[in-house]
């Protein structure tokens, strides 16, 4: 009976854990770049834009095109930037528990 409190205390504990990685994710700001730093974002760990910023040597009627894919490019960096160190606290939180590979926390 004595594992099993103990085992509910630490799933307590892990749970108390989990959502304060969680709160810290969230509250991480990011910036992906595109263009040899011509477009930035800056966004949340949770995927919000927070801020766009286009050198204005981009404004040209006839470079609409590579303006749109910079801005999309810049997106995609800061996301995975984000993404990145989600998994990277994921991996602190959960040292040393047998959690099958590829397996995305949190839920």
């Amino acid at each position: 009976m004595r594992d099993i409190m103990g085992m509910m205390g630490k799933v307590k504990e892990m749970q108390a854990k989990m959502e304060q990685m969680q709160a810290d994710i969230a509250a991480l700001e990011v910036e992906g770049k595109s263009g040899g730093g011509l477009v930035a974002v800056r966004m949340t760990g949770k995927g919000e834009m927070l801020g766009l910023k286009i050198d204005p040597s981009l404004f040209k009627e006839d470079e609409v095109e590579i303006l749109e894919d910079l801005v999309i490019a810049a997106h995609k960096d800061a996301k995975d930037k984000a993404e990145a160190l989600a998994a990277e606290k994921t991996r602190e939180l959960t040292a040393g528990l047998p959690i099958p590979p590829g397996m995305k926390l949190p839920f």
